[in-house]
């Protein structure tokens, strides 16, 4: 009705919130004959998906945006990560590098990404700068304070689409071969760093025909040259 005159336009989030808010969030009943779901309580986009796990990440950089280098792993620095869940809410991080296959196990107290970011970012810290480049994640809310870890570490973090695993192939062979020392529905809760190094070192000394028949720790040795 008003195009030009930008103090009279209001969007329909404004609107619904304005009706809804009078009453803490149910609707009137004489309101309610006129909505077309006829529903009584409004749930807002974002609560709906954190609700399935996935709520927004804010300025979230889309997979596509990550550089060519890091697609056809032209050059070594460029991170897959992602967590191996267990019974109980227990979790582990996983990162692996796209040129290498080189992995790195992080123990987690909790799935928050208060707790997520700090631990993974103190690893990337370990790393020589050449291999800081970027990491890919899925689209869990662990990473949403993706943005302190880049101040961090200096690492661009890109997400995926979500339910799509294949675009981060290289983790989830990974944590596949994980599974041989973490069965599905097992506690990860007793497994200390130490474990987890050790197994990771376990996965860094097997050779692996997608690098010609060397390990991870092989390759990425030849890399840093």
């Amino acid at each position: 009705m008003f195009p030009d005159d930008a103090e009279l336009q209001v969007s329909h989030e404004t609107i619904y919130l304005s009706l809804f808010v009078q009453a803490r969030g149910a609707l009137r009943e004489e309101l309610t004959a006129h909505l077309r779901s006829k529903r009584k309580i409004r749930r807002g986009k974002t609560i709906t998906e954190k609700g399935h796990g996935k709520g927004q990440i804010v300025s979230a950089l889309h997979i596509s945006e990550r550089p060519a280098e890091a697609e056809d792993r032209a050059v070594p620095g460029h991170w897959e990560g992602d967590m191996l869940l267990g019974s109980g809410f227990t979790q582990i991080a996983t990162l692996v590098e796209r040129q290498s296959r080189f992995t790195m196990l992080i123990a987690l107290p909790s799935r928050a990404t208060d707790d997520v970011v700090p631990a993974v970012a103190r690893h990337v810290q370990t790393l020589p700068d050449q291999l800081r480049k970027t990491l890919t994640w899925d689209r869990g809310n662990e990473m949403a304070k993706h943005a302190q870890f880049t101040i961090d570490t200096g690492v661009q973090v890109y997400f995926c689409d979500p339910r799509s695993p294949w675009q981060r192939g290289t983790n989830e062979n990974t944590n596949g071969l994980l599974r041989q020392y973490f069965p599905k529905r097992t506690s990860l809760a007793g497994i200390s760093q130490a474990d987890l190094d050790e197994i990771a070192a376990k996965l860094n000394r097997r050779p692996r025909r997608a690098i010609d028949w060397l390990s991870p720790s092989e390759k990425l040795g030849e890399l840093l040259r």
